[in-house]
């Protein structure tokens, strides 16, 4: 990677395995209408949470007020996860090693739900914590922004401080890939379950 100083990961489909549609219809069956459309798509409530504009709390009560049902926060909660699988442990080792490398970070559309079950269960490796794997960590809900759009990629440049020219960025959705190019970023955009770690040989 000549040239390369700094790397922005994504997380869902890029370090972590997906099975998104385990997700659809666990909230199917709960009678959510419309819902994998709104879950493919991040729309509604499913986009909300990830902008961080309705609380954890809120996005349940929401799910509650479409399904007409008294679900609990673990039974919401429950389906929301049930799209993260694991993180291979050779991603994990490869994510040590590249930041011994390489000024990294990882950069993600997620909610708090996912974020501290991720936290919780998969990045506990070797006694180790998700901040042990990467220089600084970028979540939309917390920034309220969300890619595609431009401003979640300027703010990380200018928070970072970093050149895009010097910077590759790794996702797995090609419209999130096509706005960091616009900016001057080296992208790649891995297939689902991909092990990306040849782009560092």
């Amino acid at each position: 990677m000549e040239g390369i100083k700094n790397l922005i990961i994504d997380f869902g489909g890029v370090i972590i395995n997906l099975t998104r549609n385990r997700c659809v219809e666990a909230f199917e069956s709960f009678g959510v209408p419309d819902v994998r459309d709104c879950i493919l798509n991040s729309k509604d409530l499913f986009m909300q949470i990830e902008m961080g504009t309705i609380t954890s709390a809120e996005f349940r009560d929401g799910i509650r007020h479409l399904t007409q049902q008294r679900l609990t926060d673990e039974q919401i909660d429950a389906a929301w996860i049930a799209m993260l699988d694991d993180i291979p442990t050779y991603k994990l080792d490869l994510l040590m090693e590249l930041r011994s490398r390489y000024n990294t970070m990882l950069l993600s559309n997620t909610n708090e739900i996912h974020w501290q079950w991720a936290e919780k269960n998969s990045f506990a490796y070797k006694g180790h914590h998700a901040e042990d794997f990467f220089g600084k960590i970028y979540l939309s809900y917390e920034l309220n922004m969300v890619k595609p759009n431009a401003d979640i990629f300027e703010y990380v440049l200018k928070d970072a401080g970093i050149n895009p020219e010097e910077t590759l960025f790794l996702d797995d959705a090609i419209p999130n890939c096509r706005t960091a190019e616009t900016l001057g970023i080296h992208t790649y955009t891995p297939l689902p379950r991909e092990d990306w770690s040849h782009l560092f040989k």
